[in-house]
């Protein structure tokens, strides 16, 4: 396994030392960065190779022939970009940056293409009422009202197998019988399924209470009535990487003011805003825990997410944060469910 602070290089090292990265390296590639780690260039053998052509010597610098315009891509993008791009631009390895542009990883082609098991359970919460999606929810329970031709959760947990996550809890409540009915153990989708049931209603971080057994690593919880794009592995990652204890996924929201706002000084009128948008984020509903979060949940008793964080963040947990900017959508109204319908085809290649 290579580390990334391995295959870094600034554009002020010589041909000599970017040839002993390459050589030494198992990327067989250099990432060019600057002071900050920020992203600047590729510099490959062959762009080496072409230097000493043209009678640099090996005590050059790399500035003059390293790539300026590097190929990258964001930690938040989905690995189906990152393949679609690596085939259209004839690649095998891209840089991944965060939103500053610092270089992250290095993503391998092959790698991603090849499918991953990963241990880490995805705990669905599927007992909502769908109270708001009446009366399409009189008789089903909304996570099994179909969007592009099969149940929303169908989906969730096909998005889940695609990018290598087999081991699901679906937790019940409102018409469990159809949702166990139609998953059974999960063998149908090539995956393991197990359920726990609510006897009342306990709240998304309460019904993590009713667990058999404690994850061994760290796990997902979601909302069964989310239809998205997000790169699960990436969200891990993140989780992993920076030692989070709880992540929440945040969704940036705008809200329009109807009105024009006035602002003021004591009495005298500063400006006007007509109708402005006030930005936001919200909970999108979907996150990453560690096992000993857990330990927050009083055992028998409702809590919703909220709670969970504000207890992590009193005791001083590290609590982070995942700003989802792929496609996203809380089927929670019948306008949602209209326009779910309406995209599905677009979105999702399944």
């Amino acid at each position: 396994m290579y580390l990334i602070s391995d295959i870094k290089i600034t554009s002020s090292a010589s041909i000599r030392e970017a040839m002993r990265i390459i050589d030494t390296g198992a990327m067989k590639i250099a990432i060019v960065v600057d002071d900050d780690g920020k992203l600047i260039g590729t510099l490959t053998d062959g762009d080496i190779r072409r230097g000493l052509l043209k009678g640099m010597e090996m005590s050059d610098p790399i500035r003059d022939i390293f790539n300026h315009q590097p190929l990258s891509v964001k930690i938040s993008d989905p690995k189906e970009k990152i393949i679609e791009l690596a085939v259209n631009r004839k690649v095998f390895q891209i840089p991944v940056v965060d939103d500053d542009g610092r270089v992250i990883r290095l993503a391998e082609i092959d790698q991603l293409i090849k499918q991953e098991k990963h241990p880490n359970t995805v705990v669905l919460m599927a007992g909502g009422l769908g109270s708001r999606l009446k009366p399409l929810t009189d008789h089903t329970p909304k996570p099994m009202l179909p969007v592009g031709g099969r149940p929303i959760l169908e989906t969730v947990i096909s998005r889940f197998k695609k990018q290598g996550y087999t081991k699901f809890v679906i937790a019940l409540n409102y018409k469990a019988d159809i949702i166990r009915k139609y998953f059974g153990n999960g063998l149908t989708m090539g995956v393991d399924i197990t359920y726990l049931e609510e006897n009342q209603r306990m709240g998304t971080a309460g019904a993590l209470g009713l667990l058999e057994r404690t994850p061994d690593e760290s796990f997902f919880v979601m909302n069964a009535d989310i239809l998205t794009l997000v790169d699960f592995e990436s969200l891990m990652e993140f989780h992993t990487r920076n030692a989070s204890d709880a992540t929440m996924c945040i969704r940036e929201y705008g809200m329009e003011v109807p009105y024009g706002v006035v602002r003021l000084n004591k009495e005298n009128i500063v400006s006007i805003e007509e109708k402005p948008v006030q930005q936001f984020y919200v909970n999108a509903g979907i996150y990453v825990l560690t096992p000993q979060t857990l330990d927050l949940i009083p055992k028998g008793n409702p809590m919703d997410m909220t709670g969970l964080f504000e207890q992590a963040v009193e005791r001083g947990l590290t609590t982070l944060s995942f700003p989802i900017r792929e496609f996203w959508m809380d089927i929670g109204k019948p306008e949602d469910y209209e326009r779910a319908n309406f995209d599905y085809n677009r979105l999702f290649h399944e």
